[in-house]
């Protein structure tokens, strides 16, 4: 989780001179990064990608319940791409870096809170 939450303030970090793409490309890592966190506190293996949409659906299949405002975070899968091979896609605008701000912080809000579920089931238990 200390790399989603770094790779968010790097999303949220609109400085001068920084491009909206890398900044999205941050927002998508942070989101990734956290799920990837929360696959690995339920003990669900993950492949080696980049796309929201599958690791969210290997997490449902585990039987953790996805919501959709968590789902929706897979509108971030194109950025994992997009900054590293200029042209591949349009322009980002502010619009679409708010967005993925946005979607971001919802994702990591939503794994740090089920992660301190799952660890206060656990001390229940011990």
């Amino acid at each position: 989780m200390d790399h989603a939450r770094s790779d968010l303030r790097l999303a949220q970090n609109r400085m001068p001179g920084l491009r909206l793409e890398h900044l999205c490309f941050h927002a998508q890592q942070a989101a990734e990064k956290a799920v990837k966190a929360l696959m690995i506190g339920r003990d669900v293996e993950f492949p080696y990608v980049h796309d929201l949409n599958v690791l969210l659906s290997l997490l449902a299949d585990a039987g953790e319940p996805v919501p959709e405002s968590v789902r929706l975070s897979r509108r971030l899968t194109p950025y994992a791409a997009a900054a590293r091979y200029p042209g591949i896609a349009e322009r980002v605008t502010e619009d679409d870096h708010a967005e993925a701000v946005q979607l971001a912080e919802g994702v990591v809000r939503w794994v740090r809170e089920r992660l301190q579920q799952l660890r206060a089931k656990e001390n229940e238990h011990v």
